[in-house]
């Protein structure tokens, strides 16, 4: 009977059910894509996130550089002047250890036997300056009309004059390459810098590579430099082999080229020193806790973790996430309640259109609570297609902002241990506290999408029904204060 009389009500007022039904759509469907952006703005942020910091990094632990005098040491290069008829290319190279002071490799360990710490791993950063090209000598051109023994005015008879001439030819001609190296832990290559990116071609690091004379290049830097697999790249008069290409999952990567921490550290004489130290957590819910028994335990460092480098993401990605997190959740807020406010008028309504037909219904034996239940369900009902109504253009439209995918631009700050990558060419290298970029910023460009999760459409169910439960209660209260007598004053 509650089921062909439900059927039947919902059949003969299908214009004001799908009038309730439409607004807790709405409302829902808002939910759902607020919901889904806001998603797709956390899954955005991460990957950039990631690109500075590595996949499985919670925080890394530096010491950050002492600040230069404009006094001190600058790179020096010196070259052997050849003769002009010399082709000889001469070349020197500069390794720098680059951005922070260096830790000792027992910080490593020490760091790792800190409570909450799952793994530790350690790296080296290093900026390669790299001069070549040829420098002739000059030749000196005398001036035909100078005798070489000439005498000017009274100069003492047979004294030797100094010939008069100009030097021609001669000069230099040279470049300067500018790179970043990242030493990097073979035997750990589930932590660290390289984890932001993937092997596209060849291998990464065999973890009985610890001093093997072999390289990982960035794509990029390889298309720029016309690496493949199996060439040499030469650092400091060392040659190394080209094993693989790593690819970025996202923005830059975080050196132009990678080689084993033992290698980088006799390449820079910085025997057992690292400059950064990836950290993971035994349990990402408590970084904080454990950012800060580091920072007690180990004195003179800089831990930072990715909620320090999530506070200096900027540009439209942050202007966006703001927007959905802030005014895409209140706008959504209050349209759901404006929808439940609408839905439970619109079923009041509809019950003081129908006093004749609930009084009749009591004065045949129909209780309060069976008026009540009738209209309540009658309200969940159109709660349940609201929601299905709601998924399905939720769904839309999350589909649509993950098919047209608008590009969003984050800008990364430097903190003290936030850094950037290396592009082609060698700009500043890194990943999280690898090379410093004090001054600079890294711009990176992301691809928005709007993945919805079942918690999203468990969400929109669970409003639809508190929808229609909250409509009904509106509608069961006006239902439940009917008296037959109000049946028989309608009666024409």
């Amino acid at each position: 009977m509650f089921f062909t009389y439900l059927r039947r009500e919902l059949r003969r007022r299908r214009k004001a059910a799908l009038v309730v039904a439409s607004g807790l759509a709405l409302g829902i469907a808002l939910v759902i894509v607020v919901s889904s952006v806001s998603s797709g703005m956390e899954k955005a942020q991460g990957k950039v996130l990631q690109s500075l910091y590595g996949l499985g990094t919670d925080m890394t632990v530096t010491k950050a550089a002492q600040a230069q005098s404009s006094t001190g040491e600058r790179p020096r290069f010196q070259f052997d002047a050849r003769g002009s008829d010399s082709d000889e290319e001469q070349s020197s190279d500069r390794v720098m250890v680059q951005g922070f002071q260096t830790l000792a490799t027992s910080t490593v360990s020490k760091v790792g036997t800190q409570k909450g710490v799952s793994d530790v791993v350690g790296g080296l950063s290093l900026q390669v300056v790299k001069v070549s090209g040829q420098f002739r000598q000059g030749q000196f051109q005398q001036d035909q009309q100078s005798g070489g023994g000439n005498q000017q005015g009274g100069g003492q008879p047979g004294a030797q004059q100094s010939p008069e001439g100009r030097v021609e030819g001669g000069g230099a001609d040279f470049d300067v390459n500018n790179y970043s190296v990242y030493g990097t832990d073979v035997t750990k290559p589930a932590l660290g810098p390289l984890t932001s990116s993937k092997i596209t071609s060849g291998r990464t690091f065999k973890s009985s590579e610890t001093n093997a004379k072999v390289v990982v290049a960035d794509k990029s830097y390889a298309k720029e430099k016309k690496l493949v697999i199996g060439d040499t790249v030469t650092i400091k008069s060392v040659k190394y082999k080209v094993i693989g290409i790593a690819t970025p999952d996202s923005g830059d990567a975080a050196a132009n080229l990678y080689i084993p921490l033992k290698q980088a550290q006799t390449l820079s004489d910085s025997k057992n020193k690292v400059t950064t130290i990836y950290v993971k957590a035994s349990d990402s819910q408590q970084i904080s806790a454990v950012k800060s028994t580091i920072q007690k335990n180990i004195s003179g460092t800089t831990v930072t973790t990715s909620a320090d480098l999530a506070d200096t993401v900027s540009g439209s990605l942050s202007t966006a996430s703001d927007l959905a997190s802030n005014v895409g959740k209140w706008l959504s807020i209050a349209v759901l309640v404006a929808a439940f406010l609408v839905a439970g008028l619109l079923t009041s309504s509809a019950v003081s259109r129908r006093v004749r037909e609930f009084g009749t219904l009591k004065a045949l034996g129909w209780k309060s609570g069976r008026v009540t239940r009738q209209v309540v369900g009658e309200a969940v009902v159109n709660g349940l297609v609201g929601g299905a109504l709601g998924i399905a253009l939720g769904l839309g439209g999350a589909y649509v902002v993950t098919a047209i995918s608008p590009t969003l631009q984050a800008e990364v700050g430097s903190t003290g241990g936030a850094v950037g990558g290396g592009g082609p060419g060698g700009g500043m290298g890194g990943g999280m506290g690898g090379p410093a970029r004090q001054t600079a910023s890294k711009a990176l460009d992301v691809a928005l999408t709007a993945p919805v999760a079942l918690s999203t459409i468990a969400l929109a169910v669970g409003l639809a029904v508190t929808g229609g439960l909250i409509a009904g209660a509106f509608g069961g209260w006006r239902a439940s204060r009917l008296r037959p007598a109000d049946a028989l004053r309608r009666v024409e």
